[in-house]
This record gives structure tokens, sequence and C-alpha cells, in this order.
């Protein structure tokens, strides 16, 4: 019995990874199709969304049926419970790629007014944050779980550089103010999935010692 249920855990293990790595691509597309202002990408992104969803239920399924079936002890209860909480993360972080993709279908039509090179570098730090998250799921690795906690101060500087070039466009060129605001969002969103990541760090950390709960940012 305790063989088929260390098999489930590591196919659970296995979908995890798969959806934080689908995401991840969405991330990177989402931000790559704002800066090259490519409505079709952005579309097939926001398309998309809906195998994140998909991925999600599946996970979630498994996890019921781990509960169900097997009357997990304790430890085994922590991953599952962390695994059910962690999706609900992951699938978040999925709709702000698909909203950065809807902001980039509205903004097409007009020249950014700012370089995006830290909107760039923040969304590559978001995506080493989430993979390194669901890694540390995956491989007990409670060391990269608070390394995931602890990167986030990046982001968080990202998200201020970002913010205040944008206050300074919108103070220099009025003109550009509707476009800054919607940038104003995408970088809002990529902290967010900063948060998200975070989040899912600390259900790492509560899986595998029991201490701690992810905060709802």
């Amino acid at each position: 019995m305790r063989t088929k249920f260390d098999e489930q855990l590591r196919q659970l293990g296995m979908k995890m990874t798969h959806m934080g790595n689908l995401i991840e691509k969405n991330i990177q597309d989402a931000v790559q199709a704002l800066l090259s202002q490519d409505t079709e990408t952005a579309r097939r992104i926001m398309a998309e969304d809906e195998l994140v969803d998909q991925e999600q239920k599946k996970i979630e399924n498994i996890c019921f049926q781990l509960l169900i079936q097997q009357q997990p002890v304790a430890r085994d209860l922590r991953t599952i419970t962390a695994a059910l909480k962690m999706v609900t993360d992951m699938e978040r972080i999925g709709d702000h790629a698909a909203d950065i993709s809807e902001l980039t279908i509205a903004m097409a039509a007009v020249p950014y007014p700012l370089r995006g090179e830290n909107i760039r570098k923040m969304a590559g730090e978001t995506i080493v944050m989430l993979l390194d998250a669901v890694n540390s799921y995956v491989n007990k690795d409670i060391e990269k779980a608070h390394t995931v906690i602890a990167h986030d101060d990046i982001v968080d500087n990202y998200f201020v550089k970002v913010k205040a070039d944008l206050i300074e466009v919108i103070r220099e060129n009025p003109e550009y103010g509707e476009h800054a605001a919607d940038l104003l969002l995408v970088n809002k969103y990529l902290e967010r999935i900063g948060d998200h990541a975070t989040n899912i760090a600390e259900w790492v950390i509560f899986a595998l010692n029991g201490n701690g709960e992810a905060n709802e940012h």
C-alpha cells in the first residue's frame, strides 16, 4: 500500500513540475509579446490559460484521491495539503500572464514610452522564483524554499525601479499617461507573481516541517 502511495506522490510531483513549466513559458512569452507588441502571441497566451486551469484540476483530483484512498499520516497530509494550496497560487500566476497579454493587446497601437529592460529583468526573476519554489517541493529542499522567499526582495526592488521610471514618464510626457498607467499595471502583476511564488515556498516549508503557513499576499 505504501509503495502505491509513494508512486502517487511521485506522479503528483511530476504534475506540479509540468504545471510550473507551462506557467513559466507563459510568463516568458507574455513579457516578450508585451515588449515586442506581438498581439498574436498575446492572444495565444490568453487562450492557453485554460490549459493551466486544466492542470490545476488534475492536480487537485490526485490530491483528493490520495486523501480519500490512502488515509495519509501527518507529514503526508501536509504534503498533500501544501500541493492543494500551491496550485491555487500557481493558477493565479497563470492568470497574471494572461492579464499582461490582455494589456499587450490594448497597448499595441502606440509606441511604448519606456525601454522595457527592467520589466524584462523583473519577469526573469519571478520565473526563477516560481521554478525554484516548485522544485523545492518536488525535491523536499527546504533551503531552496527559504532562498525563494529571500529572492522576493530582488523582484520588489525592480518593482520600485519600474514604478519610478513610469512616474517620471507621466511627469515629463503627459500624453503617454494612459500607456504608462497600463505599464504600471504590468509592473504590479509581475510583483504579484513574486508574492505568489513566495506563498508557494512558504507552503513547502509547512509541508516539510509543519511550521509556518503561507500568507495571503
